[in-house]
């Protein structure tokens, strides 16, 4: 195929794991709401929505987190870093927030009784503990993490997802309740420093196989 490059492509192109930002170029408050409405708007599955985004600015307390995440330099020079949050009681159908969140479809009552009905037998046997819950629920956390980081790629604003960090300790520096939700991994926003790296991929034909 020959032809210009769309948004999209052009957005996928520029995305890449910035290992450092430029500490002087702070994102403005319409572009991270931006970024964040990005990702409140994921998909998700049975649309439970099982996350929650720490947005932090306080330089002191990213301090206080970079020891805990590997003494990575993007803790501390990027703009904004949220912490996103993986939902553990939330998501149980005990809580009634499923419930909640089914009934904003205003379905028919019997249809939504279904799905709760499936759902709850879905967690019954499937998610019999908090770590398979937190398994579960950290993979949606991604789907919003991947449209954020689309998102501000589209407006030139870089990221860098990082799942190496204490996530114990980040939770206790964060005061965050473990069987309310657990961090499922960090992402720091911000302005590259240096030049972007090159995208190293397999090729297409090793990845793609189509089945007719």
């Amino acid at each position: 195929m020959n032809c210009p490059k769309t948004d999209c492509q052009k957005t996928i192109e520029f995305r890449h794991a910035c290992k450092t930002f430029c500490k002087k170029k702070i994102i403005s408050d319409e572009d991270i709401r931006y970024i964040l409405e990005a990702g409140r708007m994921a998909p998700s599955s049975f649309g439970m929505e099982g996350w929650k985004f720490l947005v932090i600015t306080n330089q002191e307390l990213k301090e206080k987190l970079r020891p805990l995440c590997w003494n990575q330099a993007q803790i501390t020079t990027c703009s904004h870093l949220v912490v996103i949050l993986a939902a553990i009681d939330a998501l149980r159908p005990s809580s009634g927030i499923p419930q909640k969140r089914f009934a904003r479809r205003r379905l028919p009552k019997e249809k939504e009784e279904t799905y709760i009905k499936l759902y709850s037998e879905f967690l019954s046997e499937e998610i019999t503990d908090d770590a398979k819950m937190f398994a579960w629920s950290s993979k949606q956390t991604y789907l919003a993490a991947m449209q954020m980081m689309l998102a501000a790629a589209s407006i030139e604003i870089d990221s860098c997802p990082i799942e190496g960090f204490e996530r114990e300790k980040v939770e206790e520096l964060l005061e965050i309740d473990p069987k309310e939700y657990r961090v499922s991994l960090l992402l720091p926003f911000g302005y590259r420093i240096y030049p972007q790296s090159e995208h190293l991929r397999r090729d297409f034909e090793e990845v793609v196989e189509f089945i007719e």
